[in-house]
């Protein structure tokens, strides 16, 4: 994809919707400059911790300590009834009590490191099942023992560090509002590269609820069907005229982070777009003809569309309704 979109060592690329970093480090390891921008807190910190240059003995000797440190019950209060739900109760003390260790690590970068892997771990030995949008506790799951299970895991991250070998472009990462951009400058990317959040899907909601309340102090969840906060409709937005009110906000929003992508794009930059259709009791909004008529207004022009994917679109989860289509979408900057 880099040799076909023209990119190599020097290039810059920003995906402003970066979620947990895929596009950051995939420019580390090709040496393309990267800078990714998302509004939520937790995919932001796993998208830096992925992508940060690492001390492989310092984490060896952070490890040691950590491990070191003999148990201590921790109160559970304030905790919600959701998250004592979510693990046997051993386990979740094991959590608070590893929590507390990790955040008094001085070095940020390490301390970074450690985080994610009691988040991945907590999450692992859990009942939580993931299925779509819908977050279920299922208390049949076999939970292996904490403490091992969290230093095992450690040790993989840092034999994974060790055996990565990754050049040094530049990385950044921002938690920031994609459909205002103004800290980054006028055309100062050779390529825009992402994926906005579905039309209507609902993977962005609560199923990331227990990992916020457990590590981020309960920040705001992923974000639902539309780009923004909320549903707020622009007087005279009219471009996604007879769908749900939903679908025009997103339009709405969607129009804004392409007039922020145009600016910074430099001329002659390509911008690359997975889009899918927006499935509805009513039916499919075909999202991606919506998207290209709106990018060509936002001063884009659109030199092809792959389809990649065609899945069922359904009703009431039983119901077919017709196909709907998934597409990579390429346009670039006159």
């Amino acid at each position: 994809m880099s040799r076909q979109l023209g990119l190599g060592e020097g290039s810059w690329v920003l995906d402003p919707f970066c979620g947990v970093g895929t596009t950051q480090l995939t420019g580390k390891e090709l040496g393309i400059n990267t800078v990714g921008v998302d509004v939520a807190e937790l995919p932001v910190f796993v998208s830096r911790v992925k992508t940060a240059d690492y001390d492989v003995e310092q984490l060896r000797k952070v490890s040691e300590r950590v491990f070191s440190e003999k148990f201590r019950r921790p109160s559970l209060s304030g905790l919600s009834k959701l998250a004592r739900r979510a693990f046997p109760r051993h386990v979740l003390e094991d959590v608070v009590f590893f929590r507390e260790i990790v955040e008094n690590i001085e070095d940020e970068t390490a301390k970074g490191f450690f985080k994610l892997g009691l988040m991945s771990t907590a999450m692992k030995a859990s009942y939580v099942v993931k299925d779509g949008g819908l977050l279920r506790i299922v208390r049949e799951r076999n939970v292996p023992p904490f403490r091992k299970f969290y230093r095992s895991r450690i040790k993989r991250m840092i034999k994974d560090v060790k055996a990565c070998r990754m050049l040094n472009p530049a990385v950044a990462t921002f938690k920031a509002d994609s459909r205002s951009l103004g800290f980054l400058e006028d055309e100062a990317f050779d390529a825009v590269i992402t994926s906005p959040p579905y039309l209507n899907k609902i993977e962005y909601t609560r199923v990331y609820s227990v990992e916020n309340e457990l590590f981020f102090k309960g920040s705001e969840p992923m974000l639902r069907s539309y780009i923004g906060d909320n549903v707020r409709l622009e007087e005279g937005f009219e471009n996604a005229g007879g769908v749900p009110a939903v679908a025009e906000a997103y339009f709405q929003d969607l129009r804004r982070v392409l007039s922020e992508i145009h600016r910074v794009l430099k001329r002659k930059g390509v911008g690359v777009f997975v889009i899918a259709q927006g499935v509805f009791p009513t039916g499919v909004v075909e999202t991606e003809k919506i998207f290209v008529e709106i990018a060509g207004e936002t001063g884009f022009e659109t030199e092809k569309l792959w389809l990649v994917n065609r899945r069922v679109a359904t009703r009431d989860r039983v119901v077919k309704i017709g196909y709907a289509d998934e597409y990579v979408v390429f346009t670039r900057k006159p």
